[in-house]
């Protein structure tokens, strides 16, 4: 599991679809598929049922979002409280 599958799972999820996904993340549908692919290879789970353009959490899915965002919003907390520390920017 990385952040960056995680990022795109999330994203995914809130916007419903790969596409509009991709638009917010500034990638290509196809890199998020591949993201997405990843993680669910990783997780050996099905995170999203694909009903055309349309996506569905699956109950896997919908067991991980909330631990997704939550681990999300831990790194960047993380990354803001070194920044605090040295005062200065970390690249993240």
């Amino acid at each position: 599991m990385d952040w960056a599958g995680l990022n795109a799972f999330v994203a995914v999820a809130d916007h419903g679809g790969f596409s509009a996904a991709a638009e917010q993340l500034h990638l290509t549908q196809p890199a998020v598929s591949k993201r997405i692919a990843l993680l669910e290879e990783s997780l050996k789970a099905r995170l999203f049922d694909r009903l055309g353009r349309q996506v569905v959490l699956t109950e896997a899915g919908r067991l991980l979002l909330p631990r997704a965002r939550q681990m999300l919003a831990e790194a960047e907390a993380a990354r803001r409280a070194l920044q605090d520390m040295n005062g200065t920017s970390v690249a993240g």
